[in-house]
């Protein structure tokens, strides 16, 4: 499927849906992944424009073995300014389990039908309370509008695996952070490398021998 024709596609949906559906298009045949986002349609929901970076699902993707990547539909998602959407990510290739060319993400904001769906469960319903805890407690997935947000994010994800602040880590601890930052794609990012040392208190020499240590 060509570039063109998803644009077409991701056009054709925004107008179907309307303004409160974002779709977006990251072309992953670039040799840079800093600006990976080559169409966007109602960018004002997540704040991202035509040129910017990936999201955490587009540096989770870059690390997978393609065959074993599939669609990712229907899931939650939250933006920096609190909005809830529901996110669908398909990949796109030209033959079954090969390169992933392009992902192709739709979002759309429920913000006002999850208030409107709270208003009507506490008229209607009997027991106000969620029958699955699991669904009600989960926390959707923060939609990042840069790389360097996404970085702190991946970072701040890392300590928060381990439990305590990098300063107390010891190096088994500072091995485990490190190595849930390399699966996550954090060091696709360009001089990630740099920011993920300073912080760990460790030269780029460990920090290397920490990704390499098995």
């Amino acid at each position: 499927m060509t570039l063109g024709i998803l644009k077409q596609m991701a056009n054709g949906i925004s107008i179907q849906f309307g303004s409160d559906c974002e779709v977006v298009i990251h072309d992953l045949t670039k040799k840079s992944i800093k600006k990976s986002i080559v169409f966007i349609a109602n960018g004002h929901i997540t704040g991202r424009k035509k040129g910017d970076g990936p999201s955490y699902v587009v540096l989770e993707t870059l690390k997978k073995d393609p065959k074993k990547i599939k669609d990712h539909l229907g899931y939650l998602t939250k933006t920096a300014d609190g909005k809830t959407l529901k996110s669908s990510t398909i990949f796109i290739r030209d033959e079954k389990d090969g390169p992933i060319k392009y992902i192709f993400s739709i979002n759309h904001d429920i913000t006002n039908l999850l208030y409107l769906q709270e208003s009507i469960n506490a008229l209607v319903s009997k027991n106000a309370e969620n029958p699955n805890p699991e669904e009600r407690n989960k926390e959707p997935e923060k939609i990042q509008t840069n790389v360097a947000d996404l970085l702190d994010e991946l970072i701040a994800q890392s300590v928060k695996i381990i439990g305590k602040p990098a300063s107390l880590m010891n190096k088994d601890e500072k091995i485990e952070a490190i190595r849930f930052l390399n699966d996550s794609g954090a060091f696709l990012i360009t001089k990630s490398g740099d920011k993920v040392s300073k912080y760990f208190n460790i030269s780029k020499y460990t920090l290397y021998s920490y990704i390499k240590t098995e």
